[in-house]
């Protein structure tokens, strides 16, 4: 029987605790070095047949092979570390990006800094002497519209996440359909009867914020006897509790739906109607935005926008595989969900 037949030959022909090497792989496999290089590296279409390909396989699988992933990156001038920018770590919506985004660098042999940039304001620093000579590329999740000045001047592939979909220093774009989620919002609390809304707006400039506004303004343009008025507000409970308040004692009629930009402004807004002696969702209805385990801690459960934030991290850390190995990403917008739970009903 040949090493090729019996890959466990080439693994007896190694030394005990020796590490298996790609001469290994292609002694069992009987190709040679270069075969090994083009097949493992899924560059061997048209180039390697398929058989033999499937031999490599087989063997490195059975060998136990691993690439040698620094001598390939000092090859090809690569760090394989890229940088995920966040606007911070105050919500778990960032901590999914980052474990879809680190998922997919773990399947492509890369690692991801986590570096966060705080409230998503900028501008956010260049977190090493030099960008360049430490990373491949960097990903940015829903930063403020002049957060990523130091990034763009490195030259770096640059993948925005969350952020507008037409800026020209961007390598690539993974969006979510938020102007369709928020239509959704609207429709289900117009739906319940409610016109007097007031929006819980986040006080943060950047693109992700913009759309949930202008989509608002649009959903109720045309329903004549819609009325909507707006309560800016920090991204935190305590704001959110704050600018409900407000909302809430303003002389006149009162806002019968609280819809907010994010569900740490949805609590918030809960606290202050039992603090005023509402209940939710018999005198107020409230919504939110991202699907947080808090959403479903509350009582009633949130209604709010299911928004997919590992796909959008492993989605971005795809982009910027394909952009590093030559190719164009296609731009990506990912669904968001209406989920509807008790904190919505009609109005009394």
């Amino acid at each position: 029987m040949t090493p090729q037949e019996d890959p466990t030959a080439a693994r007896r022909g190694t030394a005990a605790g020796a590490r298996v090497t790609s001469r290994d792989v292609a002694r069992a496999a009987g190709v040679s070095q270069a075969a090994v290089s083009l097949v493992l590296g899924d560059k061997w279409h048209g180039r390697v047949s398929r058989p033999k390909a499937e031999s490599v396989r087989a063997a490195a699988r059975d060998l136990g092979y691993r690439p040698n992933l620094a001598a390939r990156s000092l090859r090809l001038g690569r760090t394989r570390t890229a940088l995920l920018v966040v606007p911070a770590l105050t919500t778990e919506f960032f901590a999914r990006v980052y474990t879809g985004a680190a998922r997919v660098a773990a399947e492509n042999g890369f690692g991801v800094v986590l570096y966060p940039s705080p409230e998503g304001v900028g501008p956010a620093r260049d977190p090493f002497d030099s960008a360049r000579a430490s990373l491949d590329g960097v990903i940015a999740s829903s930063m403020a519209s002049d957060a990523l000045a130091a990034m763009r001047g490195e030259g770096l592939p640059l993948v925005l996440l969350d952020s507008d979909p037409d800026d020209s220093g961007a390598t690539a774009t993974v969006n979510l359909d938020l102007a369709d989620g928020v239509r959704r919002l609207v429709a289900h609390l117009l739906a319940l009867g409610h016109r007097r809304i007031t929006h819980l707006a986040a006080d943060i400039d950047s693109w992700t914020f913009r759309v949930r506004a202008r989509a608002l303004a649009e959903a109720l343009h045309g329903v004549p006897d819609a009325r909507v008025r707006t309560e800016p507000a920090a991204l935190s409970v305590e704001a959110g509790l704050r600018a409900a308040h407000a909302s809430l004692i303003r002389p006149g009629p009162r806002p019968t739906a609280l819809l907010c930009d994010d569900d740490l402004l949805a609590a918030g807004a809960c606290k202050a109607a039992r603090r005023l002696g509402l209940r939710v969702p018999e005198d107020v209805s409230v919504t939110g935005v991202d699907d947080l385990a808090l959403a479903t801690a509350l009582e009633p459960e949130l209604t709010t926008l299911r928004l997919p934030a590992e796909d959008v991290g492993a989605a971005g850390m795809r982009a910027l595989m394909t952009a590093l190995d030559g190719g164009t990403p296609a731009p990506v917008t990912l669904p968001a969900e209406l989920v509807v739970r008790g904190s919505t009903a009609p109005p009394r």
